[in-house]
């Protein structure tokens, strides 16, 4: 397939990018290039004949048009997204213009050209969203791709406004639309400012190691390979107008996960151990969800995907990667609002 990628040069859409590549599908990745997006995440296969750059931003209908009709593609993969729940607490303005209106643009753009395109019945618009649409579990319980929404950051309130505008363009002009919500994130390429690039860049600078509240926070943590393996599969199995929830089986305390990178420092950085004396922990976030956690069952069933990482295994990986890769993280610390304590405006 020919597939236009979103927010390609970012965390998860560049992970998208590379593994589609390497699968042989041709990528037309279209980013803007904001503060948290990296060419560098891409450069594996920039020189690749299957791979195409467009530097443009959702917010702009035109170069949307432009693009779709020069490439053609046969499948929207939309991840351009601000995502920083912190950064959505001091400026929700951005969150609002890139992640609704943003959605709402690439939306009409898709539905041009599958309308001009004669509506192929092979394309797709697979929209990435996040198990924070949810809102806050308790003790027991897992999200469901029937759980009501319920947004608590203006983050995860864009991402659901977004999702309600996918949902409303397939039922009212019949746009094949896939959707999935996945849990956190984690792995090579993640941007410097989410917690666990933090933990590993501060302990090797002998900085504090910032825990929110007491650190019982819960998140179901999915590697970001798995997470690319699984959305390139909804892509081409999942069935036209239903949603899938992509998590990991991974569930941990924000401090369980820390004392697990910090372990595995001290055992290959032991110079610096134990690293675990630099855990601090800081005033809670407002409106800080408790906890997340993914019912896999649709996806497991339906598609017979499972995550094939656990979170022992990926967090050894992504220390190990940044171990070896100063040159991709020491420049990203420099931008804007990197390092610093985000999301207290409030």
């Amino acid at each position: 397939m020919k597939l236009l990628v979103t927010g390609g040069a970012g965390f998860i859409g560049s992970a998208v990018v590379r593994l589609a590549i390497a699968r042989g599908h041709s990528v037309v990745n279209l980013d803007a290039l904001t503060y948290a997006a990296c060419l560098e995440n891409v450069a594996s296969v920039a020189d690749s004949p299957l791979y195409a750059f467009e530097h443009a931003d959702i917010r702009n209908r035109a170069a949307l048009d432009r693009i779709l009709a020069a490439h053609k593609p046969d499948a929207v993969m939309h991840l351009a997204a601000e995502s920083h729940v912190d950064r959505s607490i001091d400026g929700p303005g951005d969150f609002i213009e890139t992640n609704v209106n943003g959605t709402f643009n690439i939306l009409e753009a898709a539905r041009a050209y599958w309308m001009q395109e004669g509506q192929p019945s092979g394309f797709r618009f697979h929209h990435i969203s996040t198990d924070e649409v949810f809102g806050s579990l308790g003790p027991e319980g897992k999200f469901t791709e029937t759980t009501p929404y319920s947004p608590r950051s203006p983050y995860s309130a864009s991402k659901a406004a977004s999702d309600h505008l996918v949902r409303a363009w397939h039922e009212t002009y019949g746009l094949p639309v896939v959707l999935t919500n996945c849990s956190n994130n984690y792995g090579p390429y993640h941007f410097p400012e989410k917690l666990i690039p933090v933990v590993i860049l501060n302990a090797l600078a002998e900085k504090p190691l910032p825990i929110y509240g007491k650190g019982d926070n819960v998140r179901d943590w999915l590697f970001v390979e798995d997470h690319a393996d699984a959305l390139l599969l909804v892509l081409e199995k999942g069935e036209i107008g239903r949603s899938y929830n992509i998590g990991g089986e991974n569930e941990r305390t924000n401090l369980e996960l820390v004392q697990t990178i910090c372990a595995i420092l001290d055992e290959l950085r032991p110079e610096g151990a134990p690293h675990e004396r630099l855990i601090t922990f800081v005033a809670d976030r407002p409106g800080h969800d408790k906890r997340y956690a993914i019912d896999p069952t649709r996806i497991r069933k339906e598609l017979g995907w499972r995550p094939s990482v656990t979170v022992e295994e990926g967090l050894r990986r992504t220390v190990e990667w940044y171990l070896s890769n100063e040159g991709w993280w020491r420049p990203l610390q420099s931008r804007k609002g990197v390092g610093e304590r985000l999301g207290v405006k409030a």
